[in-house]
């Protein structure tokens, strides 16, 4: 089972580590997720800050050595896959080299496609 940590104090010692300008962008992104998502409560999961919503994971962000990530799940970033065409991909992550300006619009927007997603997935598990 991957490790949990739960609370915003967990989000914070995991953001405490890293260099103050790393530091920086990932508070802007949790920022950016938590105005998208107010409610979100934030926790530890599979080592990187995690928000979750109704008790299920919604959107990760990470730092590296040289970048960030957002990681909204495969299917995020397929759906962006045109927007993202100047950024490094895997399947289910997003980098945003730190040389280079990050896109907090465009990160709202998978975000809020997140928040979507999640939104569909409770109305068709009510339905069932």
């Amino acid at each position: 089972m991957a490790e949990s940590t739960s609370g915003t104090a967990a989000v914070d010692a995991y953001l405490a580590g890293y260099p103050a300008e790393v530091k920086a962008i990932l508070e802007e992104m949790r920022s950016v997720i938590l105005s998208v998502m107010p409610e979100a409560k934030q926790k530890i999961a599979y080592g990187i800050p995690t928000f979750t919503l109704d008790g299920r994971n919604v959107v990760h962000i990470g730092g590296f050595a040289t970048h960030v990530s957002l990681f909204p799940g495969g299917e995020g970033v397929e759906h962006f896959g045109a927007e993202l065409a100047g950024y490094k991909t895997s399947k289910g992550t997003i980098q945003f080299q730190l040389n280079q300006p990050i896109p907090y619009p465009l990160i709202r927007r998978v975000v809020e496609w997140c928040l979507q997603k999640h939104q569909l997935y409770l109305s068709q598990k009510a339905k069932k």
